[in-house]
């Protein structure tokens, strides 16, 4: 099976055709006065979309879903899921539509999807909406994400509708137009089998290897270990970069093994497993340092959802897809120690009984003295060319961060290695807050900054001094996010 990139100028249908029964056909609501916030040029030409024209009063009728291509077929796309461990049957694009398929300049398929474009039959009694504080958040995280080199959804725009929405209080509306390399999802996968439809089991199965994964061995069992090996790269790098997502459903992990959904995430500052910022995870199933564990069940609810397509004898279908899970958290160890290994500037020739109680005795100490993450791995690399002052300055243990530094240094780390991995700048909580208050109330300049800041993340630059810096003590203590719904 192969899927066919749509013709210059058009949007491909390829998932409404290929399975009817998970697309609804379906139009967004009318935005009154469609208005731009923000438009990501560079991404628009790497699908040959025309940046003058997106700008355009078409252009933006585009962007809300109000003005679609000839031929196109916008469909809400239906998908199950576990929700903080709880299985719903039917969830799907509840205020979302994918408008259709563009090629991406590298040949890729990526769909375009919108995101706060109203309701849907899978809405669920919700109002379909979006808010522009959590659309911009989106935006500029996913951005930063991109820029950090980690697999991620993208965001071409974000248009104010001219609509209020009603949260806490009376909202701007805003719609963001999202490009991933597909919207397919576990969910997608417990949503074919909890039909017990297994020829659509199977299209959907044969729709994802063309799309994601066309060298995978084996078809449905290759499939399914090519997904727990990008899964195992992606959460690896989240962990390395202080990510924490925040809502890791089983609807929000991708086939393709892109980041989607930029809800109630944050970049953990002081250093802590146990960091929560989503305001509706009291128990901490999605704290930072869980992580990897709950990457690896969700992939346990994708095998399940496989297993009529690994063997017809359950048994044999059960070993196949544990003996593939069990992959997992190798591949995501082995993930993990490179990168740390690049943050501390080591060469992988290192044997691993030198490197080890190093980077675990790091990491006790990290969180002992709540030392911030992004600030140490950057500073950290001053003290490979001598100066460990700046990264010492953040310990009250003045004692412990010497002997580990002296011991680290020893190994010869590379500062100019340590300086292409460990970013200067990522959206920082407090300044994301900033710049969305200020956008919602019409001021868009510091919103445009920390885009100028968070896009070269790598780049220190003097003028964004402030971009580096944590936030006050008074601000990370109670702070949550919001899934904007």
């Amino acid at each position: 099976m192969s899927i066919a990139p749509p013709p210059t100028g058009t949007l491909g249908d390829s998932f409404a055709r290929a399975l009817p029964e998970m697309a609804r056909p379906w139009q967004a609501e009318q935005a009154p006065e469609p208005r731009l916030l923000v438009l990501n040029e560079p991404l628009a030409a790497e699908l040959g979309l025309d940046s003058a024209w997106l700008r355009s009063p078409e252009g933006l009728r585009l962007l809300v879903g109000n003005e679609i291509p000839s031929g196109a077929t916008p469909v809400a796309q239906a998908y199950a899921g576990h929700q903080f461990g709880n299985y719903s049957p039917r969830l799907g694009d509840g205020r979302a539509l994918l408008l259709g398929e563009v090629v991406h300049a590298d040949g890729h398929l990526c769909d375009l999807h919108l995101k706060g474009s109203g309701r849907t039959p899978f809405s669920r009694g919700g109002d379909g909406l979006a808010a522009v504080g959590p659309m911009l958040r989106e935006y500029v995280v996913s951005e930063a994400m991109h820029a950090l080199g980690i697999p991620t959804t993208r965001s071409l725009s974000v248009v104010a509708t001219g609509q209020p929405v009603r949260r806490d209080t009376l909202l701007p509306g805003a719609v963001l137009a999202r490009v991933a390399r597909s919207h397919l999802r576990v969910g997608s996968f417990q949503y074919a089998h909890a039909t017990g439809d297994v020829d659509l089991l199977r299209r959907l199965a044969d729709h994802a290897v063309a799309r994601h994964h066309p060298d995978a061995g084996r078809r449905y069992l290759g499939l399914f270990e090519a997904v727990v090996a990008a899964q195992a790269s992606l959460v690896a790098r989240w962990m390395l970069v202080g990510f924490v997502h925040g809502v890791m459903n089983t609807d929000n992990m991708t086939i393709s093994g892109e980041t989607i959904d930029y809800g109630p995430c944050a970049f953990m500052e002081a250093v802590d497993p146990a960091t929560v910022y989503s305001s509706i995870d009291h128990g901490g199933r999605y704290a930072y340092g869980n992580q990897p564990l709950v990457a690896e069940w969700n992939l346990a609810r994708l095998a399940e959802a496989l297993l009529p397509l690994f063997s017809d004898d359950q048994e044999q279908a059960i070993a196949l897809a544990v003996e593939a899970l069990g992959q997992f958290r190798g591949q995501y160890d082995s993930a993990w120690s490179a990168g740390m290994r690049a943050k501390l500037g080591l060469p992988d020739t290192l044997d691993n009984t030198v490197t080890t109680p190093l980077v675990d005795d790091l990491l006790a100490l990290l969180q002992r003295n709540r030392v911030d993450h992004t600030s140490f791995y950057r500073r950290l690399g001053a003290a490979a060319r001598g100066d460990a002052e700046p990264a010492r300055e953040l310990f009250p243990d003045l004692a412990a961060i010497d002997n580990w530094t002296t011991r680290w240094r020893a190994l010869g780390p590379d500062a100019d290695a340590m300086a292409r991995v460990n970013p200067v700048y990522v959206p920082r909580n407090h300044l994301v807050e900033e710049a969305l208050t200020a956008a919602t109330e019409g001021d868009q300049r510091p919103l445009e900054r920390l885009l100028d800041a968070v896009s070269a993340p790598f780049d220190e630059r003097p003028e964004r001094e402030r971009y580096a810096a944590p936030a006050p003590d008074d601000f990370g203590a109670a702070y949550r996010t919001f899934c904007g719904t």
